[in-house]
């Protein structure tokens, strides 16, 4: 039936009053998305005098930096034992003789060195410029070109997915040099340095069950320890490269990517004593269920070996050692959880006096704290560290002054529990002193001798401070740089809002951040957009200042964009951490809702009818959980790389998570299983040669979906990696949220030049 003309007239008015009483437009322009992807440009050079990158030079405590002033770059020389800072050189000067070197035009306070080297006297300067080195002598005002720059990146080497060949010819020294160990027809030999006198050591080694090439001399030079090394099969995926630059046909790839569930080599360490032709046979007992066996050291004494044994499952981790005298193994730390040991991201271990003591980390009281262990017997002494916060990393252990310097985190009562400072805390566990004042997070650079370190500060809402402090007692001995945002503000930059609401349980507190447009009406209605990564060996909402972020692009299209940790991520205690435990599907989605209601509820602005999602990698497969398992919250998600089903991804990231065997609730926290789930817009982004993530991972999210009969879009980008797209996917990622959420047309970008 035809429609009334004045009826339609009617409904385009009641659509435009709508649009435009919602803070909405009828479509974004190219313009519009120009800006938006350009507005991190326009605040990049605008913050002045830090942050600082310091690097020490030598074992000086001399250190230099370059900072960006209002008169241009400038290179700070700064003298830590007097407490004085200087110009690193005269750039007026170098400027000079480079430009005639070269045959350029170069401006002083524009000089802008990717590495530069300071010698320990401070004599000369070594730099790369133009594509050669270059050493200045300020003093002298001697310039002197160098060799052509050499491509730094190390000749070949194995893919991160890659094992090690066991088997390589790889002939070990003895420390003293008077022999050489090496494999032949998978046994373990060993000859004189000058090739005489070849002694076979074992006869047990098969084409199956062999020695490993990896040897372990004692310092002595009279014991030897090979490891015996049962291969598994190695687990391939197949690439296509569709579209090559250099040919027209498609190129055809595999590489070895272990997965969840696969086997895994055995290793068992053999003991030989050289001049006895003599070997030890070592029990695998207390290591047979092998994730991974390492860390092999001996001690300086030569009277044994530890080695450190991760069980399949990470629910057991054991320090070992062997006894040199007869190839006895025993326990000296064993770790257990009934959830995971966070071996990937926690592990810590220091000798102390060649292993009397040793220094351990563990969250066996529910928080990652410091023990101390005797390192003969294999008992605690006592805990160096406790209460509600969290040791992140170990800096200096001071066996002199039997004192540690750490980072920790959540401390400090009535702050943000993610910001770090520096602490000293006593082996016996007094002592312990803050050693860092002010409010953020503080990144330290120990001196080459201890006794220094630089102190850079900063929130996401305060610029960074840096200055230079004693380690006795935390004193400043010289202020830095102070940054600068006068600029910054004055071209229309917005800090993220830093906002706090109660988690899942009602208790816990979950932080996260809050992005508006640059111009920002509360009186409008807004979107909100979350971007996710719930990756459980980190934290991941940003800590320190910075004047852009990948946020506010979305945030100029529109929207309302939010970051949060919600439980199941790191460095709050264990219990918030094994949320994750066999439930990478949950990705803290509750504390993510809750969090975005409670902001909404004190910013009416926000609206929660319109929720979108998006992510990477892990957080790709946390954005289209988002639309599977929260349908009546999320609308709309684009995922990029994700791995959507834990059984295809990496297998030390899964296991470490979801455990071993594998069991159902892999299957639970599936995307490709829970796609018939799906009631929302989903786009999905993966790159054909993303060697990060199996791409086959997405293909079988796309399997299910068509049989599912859902609806979706899906971006392949030929020759990708793991990325989210590139400036296509970003474009694309941009278009799918503005048509989807904002309601809007997006322009017709086959027009558009």
């Amino acid at each position: 039936m035809k429609q009334n003309p004045l009826i339609i007239r009617i409904n385009l008015l009641i659509i435009t009053l709508l649009l435009t009483g919602s803070g909405l437009q009828a479509q974004l322009t190219a313009d519009d998305y120009k800006h938006a992807r350009e507005v991190n440009r326009q605040f990049s050079d605008k913050m002045l005098n830090g942050p600082i990158r310091p690097v020490w030079i030598g074992e000086t405590n001399h250190f230099w930096y370059m900072v960006r002033t209002s008169q241009g770059n400038e290179y700070v020389l700064v003298d830590g034992d007097s407490g004085t800072k200087s110009a690193a050189f005269d750039p007026a000067k170098l400027a000079d003789k480079l430009g005639k070197a070269t045959g350029k035009e170069i401006e002083a306070n524009k000089l802008l060195f990717w590495r530069i080297t300071f010698s320990d006297d401070l004599k000369m300067v070594d730099f790369d410029y133009e594509g050669h080195t270059w050493t200045y002598e300020p003093k002298k005002n001697r310039l002197t070109k160098g060799e052509a720059v050499q491509s730094r990146r190390p000749p070949g080497g194995r893919n991160w997915s890659e094992s090690r060949d066991e088997l390589e010819s790889r002939p070990v020294y003895s420390p003293d040099s008077s022999k050489v160990a090496f494999i032949q027809d998978h046994n373990v030999w060993v000859r004189d340095s000058d090739g005489r006198n070849s002694v076979k050591l074992s006869n047990d080694g098969t084409a199956g069950y062999y020695y490993s090439s990896y040897m372990h001399w004692s310092p002595d030079s009279k014991k030897l320890v090979a490891t015996k090394f049962r291969p598994a099969v190695k687990h391939m995926i197949q690439y296509i490269e569709s579209s090559p630059a250099d040919q027209v046909q498609p190129k055809y790839s595999e590489m070895e990517y272990t997965k969840p569930g696969d086997e895994l080599p055995h290793r068992v360490p053999t003991l030989f004593l050289v001049d006895e032709k003599k070997q030890f046979p070592v029990d695998d007992l207390l290591f047979n269920r092998q994730f991974s066996l390492g860390s092999f050291s001996w001690t300086k004494d030569s009277r044994a070996l530890t080695f450190e044994y991760n069980q399949r499952g990470h629910q057991v981790y054991r320090v070992l050692e062997l006894d040199a005298s007869n190839g006895s193994v025993r326990t000296l730390i064993e770790e257990t959880s009934p959830t995971f040991i966070h071996y990937s991201g926690k592990r810590y271990r220091y000798d102390i006096n060649d292993g009397e003591q040793i220094i351990w980390a563990s969250e066996r009281d529910g928080w990652n704290h410091l023990y101390r262990y005797d390192g003969k017997s294999g008992s605690v002494i006592n805990q160096i560290t406790k209460g509600n916060w969290v040791v992140r990393n170990v800096l200096h252990v001071d066996e002199k002054n039997q004192s540690i310097l750490f980072t920790a985190s959540g401390k400090e009562p009535g702050i943000d529990p993610y910001l770090q400072h520096l602490y000293r805390v006593s082996f016996d566990g007094s002592g312990l002193t803050k050693l860092t004042e002010g409010d953020g997070n503080h990144q330290i650079s120990m001196s080459p001798d201890n006794s220094l370190f630089i102190d850079t500060w900063s929130t996401v809402t305060n610029p960074p401070i840096s200055v230079l402090r004693k380690v006795a007692d935390g004193s400043t001995v010289l202020e830095l740089e102070k940054a600068d945002v006068s600029q910054l503000e004055e071209a229309g930059w917005r800090a993220p809002e830093v906002f706090v609401a109660k988690g899942r349980d009602g208790v816990t507190d979950i932080w996260g951040i809050i992005v508006r447009p640059l111009n920002f009406d509360p009186n409008k209605k807004y979107p909100v957009i979350e971007y996710i990564y719930a990756g459980p060996h980190d934290s991941h909402v940003p800590k320190n200042f910075s004047p852009t972020t990948g946020l506010q692009t979305y945030a100029e299209l529109g929207f309302i964009v939010v970051q949060m940790d919600g439980m199941g991520t790191s460095n709050r205690g264990k219990a918030f951490h094994d949320v994750c435990y066999k439930n990478l599907g949950d990705a803290g989605f509750p504390d993510r809702i809750l969090w975005i209601k409670a902001a909404a509820k004190k910013y009416p602005y926000m609206d929660t009818t319109r929720v979108g999602i998006y992510g990477t990698s892990a957080g790709g497969q946390n954005s289209t959980g988002a639309v599977l398992f929260h349908p009546d919250f999320y609308d709309v998600a684009v995922s990029s790389c994700g791995c959507h089903d834990n059984r295809m991804d990496k297998i030390w990231w899964n296991e470490q998570w979801m455990g071993y065997p594998i069991d159902e609730s892999y299957e639970k926290s599936s995307n490709v299983v829970n796609a018939k789930n799906l009631k929302g817009k989903l786009f999905l982004i993966v790159g054909e040669m993303d060697k990060n993530v199996d791409p086959a991972s997405t293909f079988q999210v796309v399997d299910a979906l068509i049989k599912a009969g859902k609806d979706f879009e899906l971006l392949v980008v030929p020759g990708m990696g793991h990325s989210g797209g590139g400036d296509y996917g970003d474009r694309r990622r941009m278009d799918f949220f503005v048509k989807h959420l904002l309601g809007v047309e997006t322009p017709d970008w086959n027009k558009e030049e």
